[in-house]
């Protein structure tokens, strides 16, 4: 049997064992998402497996770039993929996406295992940033100056243009100051 003639038998297979299956989603005859987990479970993930043209004679190529996988570390998506991938070689030359699918969710909790959701950080910041007004990113702004050191305030100070002079205006306050005190002189 032919690459072609064994993916369009497990397309066929796929899609009968899967029907009505929420948690399987077919993107195109190549290429496959399976959401291990309940929707709204912190430890959900998905996977998508693609075939190559050569498949299952060589690997498919397993992502988990989706956006719904995106309160998962990379650390975490990497061994999970790394361990996809010893089942991938353990059952090359079957149709194995199914086999994939089911591996993944027998082993969901050791896969997950060191998953910290990154979740509930974005959500936290997601929160602050949608409750304060757009005046944020300028304040942020005016504590980095605030910041500066001495040294670091003089140097701005004493940096020159380009043509070697002081900016235009470096010398004002203390203009200010001399016709102040001129001002008292003359009185």
């Amino acid at each position: 049997m032919s690459a072609n003639e064994d993916q369009e038998m497990e397309l066929e297979a796929l899609r009968s064992i899967y029907e009505g299956d929420e948690s399987f989603r077919e993107l195109s005859p190549v290429s496959f998402q399976y959401r291990i987990g309940e929707n709204g479970d912190p430890k959900a993930f998905l996977i998508e497996v693609s075939w190559t043209e050569t498949y299952p004679q060589t690997a498919p190529i397993i992502s988990m770039n989706a956006f719904f996988n995106n309160t998962i570390s990379s650390a975490v998506k990497q061994s999970i993929l790394a361990k996809l991938q010893e089942e991938v070689k353990v059952n090359l030359g079957t149709a194995m996406t199914y086999t994939l699918f089911e591996y993944a969710k027998d082993n969901k909790e050791q896969f997950m295992e060191n998953h910290h959701p990154v979740h509930s950080v974005t959500s936290i910041s997601n929160i602050i940033s949608v409750e304060t007004p757009n005046t944020a990113p300028s304040s942020k702004k005016k504590d980095k100056k605030e910041q500066l050191s001495k040294t670091q305030k003089r140097k701005l100070a004493d940096k020159t243009d380009h043509k070697g002079e002081l900016p235009r205006g470096w010398n004002w306050v203390d203009v200010v100051k001399l016709s102040k005190t001129g001002s008292k002189d003359d009185e």
